[in-house]
């Protein structure tokens, strides 16, 4: 057997991404309050650092005048503290006083004229409420757990689901659907009925079923259904249940100076770092050798740190120009007149790695005269379309036709999504049915069939 052995010479290149390019990835797709997060995490810990936290600590007392300036959102005064999860959130949904769902329970608990013994099980009942305002435990587990008879127990039950909201400690969905409509004065046995035997075929529209079961009219049933879905299903939505919000803080401000929109970066939500003048004396004079290294390696991830930041922020601020020239009839006109733009566009304009823009506006928001919107609803992409002028479409715009279209259509008849395609191919827009139909998911709205009004 013969052995061969070769030393072969070859070049490789190969990219090592440093801690200070690792730091400025990872600070570049931070969000403005990721970044202020981070930033206090590293003056915690980098006793070079100085920094001036200039957004007070306590959300009650946030100073939103410049927020306030640019901001249109309505904003009432005596507001309590709900919450609404949408896309679009407003600076003041954090300014009020955190006043839980438990807490307003109690103070209703406080005027219900009853014994101690039943509010003592009411209250262990609130304290077993999950996030949608549902009982977690069964009535049988609780009055085990507490030595009571279920007599009591139902007693108790029956005072907490008399408080509001409307529907509070309901131990399912039927329940707490059946409590609201007693509540309005409009339970009677068909709809009782529809509720505990046919209220899936309700969520999917299927009333031609439901009519023929309970032999009445399919208007009628569609008639039971939208009393039905017009109740709320999470009794607690809307109240603060004990779970931390993240809250967002917009990076920039786009604002209209002498006609020409302008971008205005928040520097009040980042503070302002600088490196302690006490240890740089330390470095010039310093005797002990060990303490002088630890201080020139102290100082350098400072200034690592402080330039981590600034190119962050000219990153965004030269993004933000550019999509701010390229959209301005979006900020002009609203969403309809949203031009066609992605990523990669944008990054051969800028000059910049496609991944450069996308870290840039991950989690970044904007404040503007429409509210606080994202940074990457921004982008779209274009549909190729032969009208007037050629110009391609937005993806936003063709929605906004469908959406459009939809409103406007006999509800009788509704328009199937190759009536909607052949409708947009009319108007030299290149689109299938199958694009329509994802389209049209997208927006949320149900199917022709799911959307015939009998």
């Amino acid at each position: 057997m013969q052995m061969d052995f070769k030393l072969n010479i070859s070049q490789k290149q190969k990219l090592i991404l440093t801690q200070i390019m690792k730091q400025s990835i990872n600070i570049l797709q931070m969000s403005a309050y990721e970044l202020r997060e981070y930033i206090k995490k590293e003056f915690e810990e980098n006793p070079i650092l100085e920094a001036e936290f200039n957004l007070i600590e306590s959300r009650e007392n946030i100073d939103n005048t410049q927020s306030a300036k640019y901001l249109n959102d309505r904003y009432d005064e005596g507001y309590n503290y709900k919450y609404n999860n949408e896309d679009e959130v407003s600076v003041f949904n954090f300014i009020s006083d955190k006043k839980s769902l438990k807490d307003y329970l109690y103070e209703q608990l406080g005027e219900v004229k009853s014994d101690i013994k039943i509010k003592k099980i009411v209250s262990y009942m609130i304290e077993s409420l999950d996030s949608r305002g549902y009982l977690e435990n069964t009535l049988e587990e609780i009055c085990n757990d507490l030595g009571v008879n279920k007599e009591v127990g139902k007693n108790a039950l029956k005072i907490l689901q008399s408080l509001e909201p409307c529907g509070i400690g309901s131990r399912n969905l039927k329940e707490c659907l059946l409590i609201q409509l007693k509540n309005k004065g409009i339970l009677d046995e068909i709809i009782k009925e529809i509720i505990l035997k046919y209220l899936e075929y309700i969520a999917d529209c299927k009333y031609n079923y439901i009519a023929k079961e309970l032999k009445i009219t399919p208007k009628k049933v569609q008639a039971y259904g939208d009393i039905i879905k017009a109740l709320e299903p999470k009794p607690a939505r809307g109240y603060y249940t004990g779970e931390e919000i993240k809250f967002i803080i917009p990076d920039a401000y786009i604002v209209k100076i002498r006609g020409e929109y302008s971008v205005i970066m928040n520097k009040d939500i980042i503070p302002n770092i600088t490196i302690n003048n006490l240890y740089k004396q330390e470095i010039l004079n310093g005797k002990n050798k060990r303490e002088v290294e630890y201080v020139k390696e102290k100082v350098n991830d400072a200034i690592n740190l402080i330039n981590n930041v600034e190119q962050r922020n000219t990153t965004i601020l030269k993004l933000l120009e550019c999509i701010v020239k390229k959209q301005k009839e979006y900020f002009e006109n609203g969403q309809e007149y949203l031009k066609p733009m992605t990523l990669r566009e944008l990054a051969d304009e800028m000059r910049m790695h496609e991944s450069t823009v996308s870290r840039a506006i991950k989690d970044k928001y904007i404040l503007t005269s429409r509210g606080t919107i994202k940074i990457k609803d921004l982008f779209c992409n274009r549909i190729i379309s032969s009208g007037i002028e050629g110009e391609d479409v937005s993806t936003n715009t063709i929605k906004n036709k469908i959406k459009q279209l939809i409103k406007l259509e006999n509800k009788s008849k509704p328009l199937s999504d190759q009536a909607i395609c052949d409708l947009l191919n009319k108007e030299d827009i290149a689109i299938s049915r199958r694009t329509v139909a994802k389209y049209r998911e997208e927006l949320d709205i149900k199917s022709s069939a799911k959307r015939k009004r009998f």
